[in-house]
């Protein structure tokens, strides 16, 4: 497949300011080293617990957070190189989704203007076209034309979210942008049920549009159904990354095996046998002094003398299976 994103080194590091000359004290390294290849036409998901940098890299790679090094290649723009005045171009081949449906809707304005604000500022067509092309979208993403007059406060949460894929989607009605969604956990804050119908929705536009997906996600039971390859992030770098598949099936890195045994088992073990679960001890250490040597370590149970000195390097298990651990050499 060819590559549509590629990310080289990508650190985001947020400065700590202290004293009334808000001196700079030290950082939270909330990024700190991300290499990714997303390939087009697929979904890609990017996994953690919460705090792992994981919306930090889809906010950095939206340009709403500046970058503190490395490069992203977007359909052949240069990211992170982009003058102020280009980067309508970068957000009209590039949409996102946000995490929370209630909060990422403008109250003060109807559905139609909500979702038509990016054919407002990316192109130049009339209110008639603009407004068919908001009866199109809506209809695609499950809801009904008479809801364009409505306020955000009138919809359901999962309704909501539906506004929200509408807004990122728009523009492929009259043109073949975006190409690449970045979907920031956009099911987490709603009910299982409604979880399974954005997600069918996702692929269902995936299908009919060609697109390219960033999805990102703490829950690798949703990851399952959507995704084509998996990264796992801890602490802001990734440690494990691969085919689905492959990665579900052979994870390596301890972390990767501690998330999967996380996943509910919808049946209990045979009488006899106990159910393998690879429990993880203590907290997540902190971004703004991370651990020396690999950074999981601290908690890892299959740590050895070599874990607390120096960060392994990442390697290939097979053609499309990466994992940075000491364990593999």
């Amino acid at each position: 497949m060819k590559p549509i994103l590629k990310l080289s080194g990508l650190k985001k590091h947020f400065p700590i300011k202290q004293g009334i000359f808000s001196k700079t004290t030290g950082y939270v390294h909330a990024v700190d080293g991300v290499d990714l290849i997303v390939n087009q036409g697929e979904t890609c998901s990017l996994v953690g617990e919460s705090g792992c940098g994981k919306t930090t890299v889809a906010k950095t790679l939206m340009r709403l957070h500046p970058a503190t090094a490395g490069q992203a290649i977007y359909d052949g723009l240069d990211v992170f190189n982009l003058r102020k005045n280009e980067l309508k171009e970068l957000w009209k081949r590039m949409q996102i989704i946000f995490q929370d449906p209630y909060s990422s809707l403008n109250p003060r304005l109807t559905v139609e203007k909500i979702i038509s604000q990016s054919l407002n500022n990316f192109h130049n067509i009339s209110k008639a076209k603009m407004r068919d092309a908001a009866h199109e979208i809506i209809t695609k993403v499950g809801l009904q034309p008479e809801h364009l007059d409505r306020y955000p406060h009138e919809f359901s949460g999962g309704q909501r979210q539906r506004i929200g894929i509408a807004r990122a989607l728009i523009g492929r009605i009259i043109t073949d942008h975006p190409k690449l969604i970045v979907c920031d956990e956009p099911v987490s804050a709603l009910d299982v049920s409604i979880q399974a119908q954005i997600i069918n929705l996702l692929k269902q536009l995936q299908s009919e549009y060609g697109l390219t997906i960033l999805f990102i996600s703490h829950d690798l039971s949703v990851v399952e159904h959507i995704s084509s390859q998996v990264a796992v992030m801890y602490l802001g770098k990734i440690v494990e990354s691969g085919e689905k598949n492959e990665l579900f099936t052979n994870a390596a890195h301890p972390y990767t095996k501690a998330l999967l045994s996380a996943i509910p088992k919808p049946e209990p073990p045979e009488p006899g046998t106990k159910a393998q679960n690879f429990i993880l001890k203590g907290d997540v250490p902190s971004p703004i002094n991370p651990p020396k040597g690999c950074y999981f370590h601290p908690r890892c149970p299959e740590r050895f003398d070599l874990c607390d000195k120096k960060f392994p390097e990442i390697k290939s298990v097979n053609d499309n299976h990466m994992v940075a651990c000491h364990l593999m050499n």
